[in-house]
């Protein structure tokens, strides 16, 4: 990952195309909202992954399914055919950029999931970053593949943020992926100064992708990559 060149930020679909020009398009996380995305001509795709019972990865923001069933204590077999596994996710996104976040519940062991997953991203052979919310899972996810780039995702920071970007870059992660409330010029030159490069989310609104643009944050992570495409690139 690099940092700020000047041109315009990279356009990043959440968890595929969502949204097209604010009208709902594909349901999230699924192989028809990630070819979505390449369709549209997005930069990357960010997408989510979870560890299922029999060592499989799904790609699922929650938990749970929306009728309540834990995705932990489920199998490959069992998942719903819209759930991909990541394969086959990683190759609906063709020859984007993905970032690949990784869900674990407080108390689960990283290491399982981790492995896997640096295992799938090498099978693939595609451009990946890896993030997180817990700097546990992305700390392991850096030692064990240090040539996977890696990310610190963060809502709130606990720290100043100037600290917060210079905790992220110490800890030798390529990118720092805070939500786009949390940032004005002066944190991204900060962060930019440290080595990181800076991916925020989640950006719908058309003024915000402008000030953020002119800002210089690295890419932006969208629901409506049609949208920011338009906005940023027209």
């Amino acid at each position: 990952m690099t940092v700020a060149t000047g041109q315009e930020p990279a356009v990043w679909a959440h968890r595929g195309a969502r949204l097209v020009m604010g009208k709902a398009a594909e349901t999230e996380n699924t192989v028809a909202a990630f070819a979505r995305a390449v369709g549209l001509g997005a930069d990357g795709v960010e997408l989510d992954v979870r560890r299922l019972a029999d060592g499989g990865l799904a790609v699922h923001h929650d938990a749970r399914l929306p009728d309540g069933t834990p995705l932990a204590g489920l199998g490959v077999v069992d998942l719903p055919a819209h759930v991909p596994l990541l394969g086959a996710a990683l190759a609906a996104c063709a020859t984007l950029v993905v970032n690949v976040e990784l869900k674990l519940e407080w108390r689960e062991p990283v290491a399982p999931l981790v492995d896997a997953v640096v295992a799938a991203l090498a099978a693939w052979g595609g451009r990946a970053i890896v993030s997180s919310f817990l700097p546990r899972a992305v700390d392991a996810l850096r030692a064990a593949a240090p040539e996977v780039p890696t990310a610190q995702l963060t809502l709130v920071p606990i720290k100043p943020r100037s600290r917060m970007a210079a905790g992220v870059a110490r800890r030798g992660h390529a990118a720092w992926h805070p939500h786009h409330a949390t940032l004005g010029p002066a944190t991204i030159a900060a962060a930019h100064a440290f080595g990181l490069a800076v991916h925020t989310w989640t950006v719908n609104d058309p003024g915000r992708m402008r000030e953020l643009a002119a800002w210089g944050v690295d890419a932006i992570v969208t629901d409506d990559v049609a949208l920011a495409l338009a906005v940023l690139r027209t």
